[in-house]
């Protein structure tokens, strides 16, 4: 079977496709993959492509800009030429753009997963996983699951995932890199080399230059060498580091193909990184990261898809933020994580001790692990298991995969969430006050089959719309609300349907309200 794979996304989330190719290619298909054309060598890393279309995306728009009419051959001739080299049977689609939606639709599969539109051009995201992505990307810290298992999800692969690494480079080009290391140090480092990535996409996502070179100068001191990893663009936060660093760093910013920067995390035993794409480069060549999530970022849905790696976030109830908001606090969860404490859980990890004995403050650390579910995990190595922050990430991940899995939403094998009164309360208030209004639902649609009315049609969807208001009112029930408009909205949806749908949603709410309960030692 040819599947084709449409990811037109940044370097991160292209490198979180290889475990999705992987899965498919072990069922035996034969796998294409579209990407944007600066990413063709980010691409070429990933194990398991029999062919690659790098879509030329900035010369197409150059050309609607002159001619239209070429930029529509261009494009046409781009579609063809998938046809031509690997007509596909089935296209997954993880990229939710209208641009990438269209092109889906246009290369003709007999099925279409992930987002999609129909022939009306209406979005028509084909299955529930993809809906759910889309819609926990706008509500922060509303999603326990990682990327890497929601795009596997939207392919279809269930399970835990076999082997997924990316393509390594060659001895030779690790070799040659490992020396052109060497040449910046002024001696070789007796217990190997570390490698820090000071950027991030943003400022606020940035764990401070200050914190970095304390940091750098620690390692240095315990015997490692430290490279420093970062865009042209980044240079300066390097500048800053070597001069504060107080020790020799070999400074690799803006000098690396991402060939180099492949063969570069090779020769480390660990990254220490914020939220970026050289993370995910690492996970995926088997580098261990210790990997700081600031701002909007968290490790439950961005972290190292790797076991064994190690996650930062500031311990602040604002963390993470949303999207697009102005910081009340002066980015205070920047300096929360202190460098002392990032140091100790480095040398740790490097030294084969437990990082779970290493005691931080400010901060919660998380460890990556396969889940019993076959999903990426994370455990607690703060204290914070016991948190109601994470006793509700536990339910809602065991709920929710079951939901949008089609599975049964009784209580047998669901986590109890004991949570503080305060948030207990808040959280029973609301599910009790969207219970209710699906059973009026329920109730306003049977009369409405009998009696189609226009008062009780109006009664009606007057209800429905007050569904989603009384989930989105919660932020942590916030993707619910907007799973419940999304589905209630699908184009063909009848009475029926939106009667079936108000009782598996019921249930789902029903299940969740017996989990909650008010319990001790939660914060």
């Amino acid at each position: 079977m040819n599947v084709l794979v449409v990811n037109l996304t940044r370097l991160g989330d292209l490198l979180q496709s290889q475990p999705a190719v992987a899965g498919l290619k072990a069922r035996g298909c034969r796998v294409g993959l579209v990407c944007l054309e600066n990413f063709a060598g980010a691409a070429a890393l990933i194990a398991g492509v029999d062919e690659l279309f790098p879509l030329p995306g900035a010369r197409l728009l150059a050309r609607l800009d002159g001619d239209w009419r070429r930029a529509v051959a261009a494009q046409q001739g781009f579609v063809a030429e998938i046809r031509r080299r690997l007509p596909p049977d089935v296209v997954i689609n993880l990229t939710p753009s209208e641009p990438a939606r269209l092109l889906a639709l246009q290369c003709g599969a007999a099925e279409l997963r992930g987002f999609a539109l129909d022939r009306d051009g209406f979005n028509a995201d084909a299955g529930l996983w993809a809906a759910f992505l889309q819609l926990a990307a706008q509500s922060r810290g509303a999603s326990p699951f990682n990327v890497v298992d929601l795009f596997r999800r939207i392919a279809g692969l269930t399970g835990a995932p076999g082997p997924a690494g990316l393509i390594r480079p060659a001895g030779a080009a690790v070799a040659a890199m490992r020396e052109r290391i060497a040449r910046l140090l002024p001696a070789p480092p007796p217990n190997g080399l570390v490698a820090l990535q000071l950027g991030a996409s943003e400022n606020r996502r940035r764990w401070p230059v200050e914190h970095f070179a304390l940091l750098a100068r620690q390692l240095w001191r315990a015997g490692y060498g430290v490279a420093l990893l970062g865009s042209a663009a980044e240079k300066p936060l390097g500048e800053r580091c070597r001069a504060l660093a107080g020790a020799p760093l070999a400074d690799l910013m803006g000098a690396t193909s991402l060939p180099e920067l492949a063969a570069a995390l090779c020769c480390c035993r660990l990254l220490v990184t914020n939220d970026t794409g050289t993370m995910h480069l690492a996970a995926g060549l088997g580098t261990p990261c210790l990997a700081f999530f600031l701002a909007t970022a968290q490790p439950w849905d961005t972290g190292p898809y790797l076991p064994g790696c190690v996650c930062l976030e500031p311990d602040l109830d604002c963390h993470p933020c949303a999207f697009g908001t102005a910081c009340p606090r002066n980015e205070a969860c920047r300096r929360s994580v202190k460098a002392e404490d990032a140091a100790a859980l480095a040398l740790a990890l490097l030294e084969g001790r437990d990082p779970a004995a290493v005691r931080v403050s400010g901060a919660r650390v998380w460890r990556t692990r396969v889940g019993d579910d076959g999903l990426m995990d994370l455990e607690s190595l703060s204290g914070h298991e016991a948190s109601d922050r994470t006793r509700l990430i536990r339910l809602q991940r065991a709920l929710y995969r079951r939901y949008l899995d089609g599975e049964a939403l009784d209580a047998a094998g669901l986590p109890r969430a004991p949570l503080g009164e305060a948030a207990a309360g808040t959280l029973l208030a609301r599910l009790d006050e969207a219970a209710g209004l699906l059973t009026l639902l329920r109730s306003q649609g049977a009369l409405l089959a009998r009696n189609p009315l226009p008062p009780v049609k109006a009664k009606f969807l007057a209800t429905w719309e007050r569904v989603q208001g009384a989930l989105a009112g919660e932020e942590r029930l916030a993707v619910l609300g907007m799973l419940w408009r999304f589905e209630a909205e699908r184009p063909g949806l009848d009475l029926d349907g939106i009667l079936a749908l108000a009782a598996r949603f019921s249930a789902l709410l029903a299940a969740m309200q017996g989990q909650i309960c008010i319990g001790t030692h939660a914060a």
